[in-house]
Parts: C-alpha cells; sequence; structure tokens
C-alpha cells in the first residue's frame, strides 16, 4: 500500500485502510480525530500525571476496528511524538497490539526493542 507515512499521503493512507463500508466522511473523520485525542490525553498524562487509561483504550480500540490493528498502529506511532512512545508502547502491550517493527515512519523503521515502557502506566493498566 504505502511504504512510508508522511504528511503528504498519511490522509490517503487513512482513508484506504478505513473499513466501513456504509460510513459518511464525517463518521471518517471522527474515527481519524481519536488519534489526535489519544496523543492529547498521552500529553496531558505527561503534564500533569493525569492518566485516563479507560478512555485512551477506548479510543485505541475503535481505531483498530475501524483500521485494522496494524494500520492504526502505524498511524499511532505517526503521529504521536517520539518522546512519548513509551507511554503509547505501554498501552499497545497490554492491548497485545504491538509489533516488533513498525514500518515506514517519516523515512524509518521504528523497533519495539528500542522503546522503554512507563512503569507507571504499565502499574495502572495492571490494576483494571
Amino acid at each position: 500500500m504505502i511504504d512510508n507515512l508522511s504528511d503528504e499521503n498519511f490522509l490517503l493512507y487513512a482513508m484506504k485502510c478505513y473499513d466501513s463500508p456504509n460510513a459518511i466522511m464525517s463518521e471518517f473523520e471522527e474515527d481519524l480525530k481519536r488519534i489526535k485525542y489519544v496523543k492529547r490525553l498521552i500529553k496531558r498524562y505527561r503534564a500533569t500525571g493525569e492518566l485516563k487509561e479507560r478512555l485512551i483504550l477506548n479510543h485505541m480500540i475503535i481505531l483498530s476496528n475501524v483500521f485494522g490493528t496494524r494500520n492504526s498502529v502505524r498511524m499511532l506511532f505517526y503521529k504521536v511524538d517520539k518522546e512519548d512512545y513509551d507511554i503509547l508502547k505501554t498501552f499497545l502491550l497490554f492491548l497485545n497490539y504491538m509489533p516488533d517493527v513498525i514500518s515506514g515512519i517519516k523515512g524509518k523503521n521504528i523497533h519495539s526493542s528500542d522503546i522503554t515502557v512507563d512503569v507507571f502506566v504499565g502499574k495502572k493498566l495492571r490494576d483494571i
């Protein structure tokens, strides 16, 4: 499909991956906004220490349902800032969505083994 995600092809990639046959454009846009919500919730946790783990999980599950797990993981890694990869990885591991390699993110491949996990997030997720 698209080997390397960039600003120019991100929307096209999302449209091709979207799996909702009777959806209208506004539904697609709402589902795509979930990536922004996840990013914002991770940023809020980083800034304030307030973690809304269930809300983040809900958004990630819905993203996986409408875009596919592999595709939603690629899009999340593309949109989430590199310094927040540890939080993202922790959630993806909990959901069993984390692959060994995420390919084609801004011209690079991201290896799961190069990213740490957030211990606090992991503890909160285990308590669910």
